[in-house]
């Protein structure tokens, strides 16, 4: 196995959990874990890997996070396991792919008609409060389509979702209805690079993209949480699948500015690392 520094590099010659004679750190445990369970043994990928738990956790962001699929591998079986809990279990949220995908170095991409993911997450048992709540994904793909491409709909008042670039050239966002079925819609031209849509409190959602804000709402929330978990490229119902090949998805806490923008610096230098950066 291949053993890294403390900059989360591959140094040749060393043992994955073995301290080194050159002075050189363990990787860490969290990181460990997952490359031990998605059996990853390419060593750039170990290094991306490690790096990114490492700067999660130095950016105070780990802890908030409660499913993150780095879609690193390059199968079916290695994609779906949940970086922060590798475990091959719906308890442990890994995921559950659904009709058409293909999957490679660069990601998991879903066929446009019956591709989807469960992630076994649901918002209801693991969100007490609708105060707090995050969903993202990072896409390689620009496309304008009529597509959902992370979330859970029930009905318009149970509803969580990015719909990254509708055919109009607009992002819907949902999150609980706050009070139209739509909580956020702003223009977007371009569904690359990563999403994310953060509530912080019942009067403050915003929709990301990379480390900006692209769209905000403070209209006090109407909903109610969704009982259903949460999917990747569909909404949970027969329609609306998504065609965008996704690098990264993640659920968790609500971020805030500064977190989204620190989390985007890792999601991307951990794509950058494995060349399929947009």
């Amino acid at each position: 196995m291949t053993y890294f520094n403390e900059f989360g590099q591959a140094r040749l010659g060393w043992n994955i959990g073995t301290p080194s004679s050159g002075g050189g750190s363990t990787v860490d445990t969290d990181a460990q874990a997952f490359i031990t369970a998605a059996s990853i043994t390419d060593s750039t990928q170990q290094s991306a890997i490690n790096t990114l738990v490492t700067q999660l956790k130095t950016y105070g962001i780990w802890t908030k996070l409660k499913a993150v699929y780095p879609f690193v591998g390059g199968t079916a079986s290695q994609h779906k396991f949940n970086l922060k809990d590798p475990r091959d279990l719906d308890a442990a949220y890994r995921l559950v792919f659904n009709g058409g995908w293909t999957h490679s170095s660069t990601g998991a991409q879903p066929n446009g008609t019956t591709g989807y993911a469960d992630t076994k997450l649901i918002p209801s048992v693991n969100y007490p409060t609708v105060s707090g709540i995050s969903i993202g994904f990072y896409s390689r793909t620009n496309i304008a389509q009529t597509s959902n491409d992370i979330g859970i709909y029930t009905s318009d008042i149970k509803a969580l979702a990015i719909q990254t670039r509708w055919t109009d050239n607009k992002i819907y966002s949902q999150c609980y209805r706050d009070p139209n079925p739509y909580s956020i819609i702003t223009s977007n031209t371009d569904s690359s690079g990563l999403f994310t849509l953060s509530r912080t409190s019942t009067t403050s959602l915003k929709q990301f993209r990379n480390s900006s804000v692209i769209g905000t709402s403070t209209t006090s929330m109407g909903g109610s949480i969704p009982t259903s978990a949460i999917c990747l490229s569909n909404n949970g119902t027969n329609g609306s699948y998504s065609s965008r090949e996704q690098a990264f998805a993640f659920i968790g806490n609500g971020l805030s500015d500064a977190e989204t923008a620190n989390f985007y610096t890792a999601v991307q230098t951990f794509q950058t690392t494995l060349g399929r950066q947009v």
